[in-house]
């Protein structure tokens, strides 16, 4: 059957309430009970047997109770619509959307609350509810989206996979067994069309903010914990697939011993993020809601977007905005890697590397497979842990590199914290790892002996960075080193980041090798800059240059940005020339809206499109620019893009 009036009150402006949640059955059923009468949809509720306006809402609403009768098989008389809730006060000041009561017919069992379809303000809602009314279960759904809050004691909630079936208790629901298949089946963030950022904002809402811990430590550790579970429930065999960070009825400290135990297996597989001293600081109560939200998320996928949109979220809420660095859109970044197109023998680097989502994204585009709990092969690990690099002063972005680094690498990483502008500030451990790529020069033995000694010029294949636009340098011991700072034969007082790291970075390459930044608009147009694109084109090829759209970097920043494409002039690789074109590109559909929020693709009926992993995609247009440029460096027999 057809839902031609259910197509037109969900049409695609309407975007608090979705359908995802429910089969094409109870689709179908409840578009028989709605009617046309004088140019007005109506639906007749399936308990009070009445028409109401058939709005967004109320359709929800009657979906939940026909999924309520026909998968959980709740007899009619158990359930009730817009029930009076009672305060403290003895009088009701509100009404519960649904609610099914105890087999006593007297006492809530399960209230769902439909009317606010913001997530934050629904949950309040429905805490509110269960706490007034005593109701063990609460659900909130907007019908694209559902959380099942179990109502442990008076302002104590846990999430909950599913409800009770007239047949269940809860406990058989909260203590049945789970493996890593069932997770993959079941994974809250395909089946909703959430993401992890979501779920960590209700954690900020019903936990973090009252916990008394930093908020970024804390999640960072339970996710390190979840992967290291996945990973564990995929490759060790005793293991038999069964998932250990879920709740299966223990006490709060029972749950609170267990994960422990996870996140000290993690740190001892991937070595190097965390200290062996570190510990989970939140209390067990708080620790089990944590983990109540967290359990019926799958973190490995086919690319970091989830695992990256999470640590965006809680870094730049603590930092890194204020400093004018943003963590790069995935979407801009797939777009850099394959424009320059790197190669399985080839060394990379980033010099501002943030959560490393170049070089980790660098990693999959050689490999030419996906990020999964099984791990790399022998060759993949061997690449990721000698071939990649990364840099970062942020000791934050350098956690959480090191992080994706070493599981993606399998044990393995080479992400260092040290200012790229500053080589001599870099301690032994950096030099040490940078030392093999530094340039030699046979011609001239003071040019490579102080070389060896300034980390200056360096021999790196492919760099891919997004440095930091916001302030200026101003310390003379960095800036003497750079042609960029200095006017008329003498070191100005400060100069633009962004402009010494261009610098910085044409140092870092070999001859014949390409680079990708992104810089602000205004480098690229400014009469004041006239002599930053001069030094460039005196020393490398500009290959391409794609303007991004305002709202790509939003919610963080408007700063328009371009991203500049490089190879350094080689008489082999890249000969130099005089006269040569250069690809342009502007990007009309950035992905996200004036907001900062994303933008996912929808098909012509309206329908989000999802990828063949079950995750949305978003509406943008550089998968299609880097596809053109792959043309344009055929045509023009480009090095590194010749077939």
């Amino acid at each position: 059957m057809s839902n031609n009036y259910i197509q037109r009150i969900f049409s695609p402006s309407e975007v608090q309430y979705g359908l995802s949640l429910f089969s094409k059955k109870e689709l179908d059923f409840v578009e028989t009970l709605i009617v046309e009468k004088e140019g007005r949809l109506l639906v007749k509720c399936q308990i009070k047997d009445i028409y109401k306006p058939a709005k967004p809402e109320e359709i929800v609403r009657q979906l939940w109770i026909k999924k309520l009768i026909e998968e959980y098989s709740y007899p009619t008389n158990r359930i009730a619509v817009e029930k009076e809730i009672w305060f403290g006060s003895g009088v009701h000041e509100k009404s519960a959307d649904i609610v099914v009561f105890q087999k006593d017919m007297e006492n809530p069992y399960i209230i769902i609350e439909v009317k606010k379809p913001n997530r934050k303000d629904g949950l309040e809602q429905l805490k509110s509810y269960c706490n007034a009314e005593g109701s063990p279960i609460g659900v909130w759904s907007n019908g694209s989206e559902v959380v099942i809050l179990h109502r442990e004691e008076p302002n104590v909630f846990t999430h909950i996979s599913d409800l009770p079936t007239v047949d269940q208790s809860l406990q058989d629901v909260i203590t049945e067994p789970w493996t890593i298949k069932k997770l993959t089946e079941e994974n809250k963030l395909v089946r909703e069309r959430l993401s992890l950022k979501s779920i960590i904002q209700d954690l900020e809402d019903l936990v973090l903010a009252n916990a008394g811990v930093d908020a970024f430590e804390e999640v960072f550790k339970l996710i390190y914990a979840k992967l290291y579970d996945e990973w564990a429930a995929e490759n060790q065999k005793d293991r038999k697939g069964r998932i250990f960070f879920r709740i299966y009825g223990e006490s709060p400290n029972e749950i609170f011993e267990k994960i422990s135990n996870l996140f000290e297996g993690a740190k001892d597989k991937w070595k190097g993020v965390f200290q062996p001293m570190d510990r989970i600081e939140l209390s067990p109560n708080h620790l089990m809601t944590c983990v109540s939200f967290l359990q019926d998320i799958e973190l490995f996928n086919s690319n970091l977007q989830v695992i990256d949109e999470a640590f965006e979220y809680l870094v730049t809420q603590v930092s890194k905005g204020s400093k004018g660095q943003y963590f790069t859109p995935r979407h801009v970044i797939d777009m850099a890697v394959k424009m320059l197109n790197p190669k399985e023998y080839e060394w990379v680097i980033d010099t501002a590397s943030g959560s490393c989502g170049f070089t980790v994204h660098t990693i999959f585009w050689v490999w030419g497979n996906e990020f999964t709990a099984k791990g790399p092969t022998r060759e993949q690990a061997e690449y990721a842990s000698t071939h990649v690099f990364g840099l970062d002063f942020d000791p934050r972005a350098v956690k959480i590199a090191k992080a994706l680094n070493l599981i993606a690498g399998d044990g393995k990483t080479n992400v260092y914290k040290c200012n790229s502008l500053d080589p001599a500030s870099w301690n032994d451990e950096v030099k040490a790892a940078l030392k093999p790529m530094l340039s030699r020069f046979s011609d001239s033995r003071q040019k490579d002996e102080d070389n060896q000694k300034n980390f200056k010029y360096f021999d790196f294949d492919v760099l891919l960075t997004n440095p930091p636009f916001a302030g200026e340098v101003k310390e003379r011991a960095i800036l003497k080193n750079y042609l960029l700072a200095e006017k008329q034969g003498k070191t100005v007082p400060s100069q633009g980041r962004d402009i010494l790291f261009i610098e910085r970075n044409l140092d870092m390459l070999k001859n014949g090798g390409r680079m990708t930044i992104v810089l602000p608009q205004g480098r690229f147009n400014n009469s004041s800059d006239a002599e930053i694109r001069k030094f460039i084109m005196e020393r490398a090829r500009i290959l391409a240059v794609v303007s991004l759209h305002v709202n790509t970097f939003r919610p963080h920043t408007s700063t328009k940005t371009s991203v500049l494409f490089l190879q350094k002039w080689d008489n082999k690789l890249c000969p130099k020339k005089e006269d040569y074109p250069i690809f342009f590109a502007i990007s009309e559909k950035p992905g996200k809206d004036n907001g900062g929020d994303p933008v996912y693709k929808r098909d012509s009926n309206g329908n989000i499109v999802i990828d063949k992993n079950g995750h949305l995609v978003l509406e943008h247009d550089l998968d299609e620019i880097a596809d053109k440029f792959k043309d344009f460096a055929n045509k023009e027999k480009l090095s590194f893009w010749r077939d």
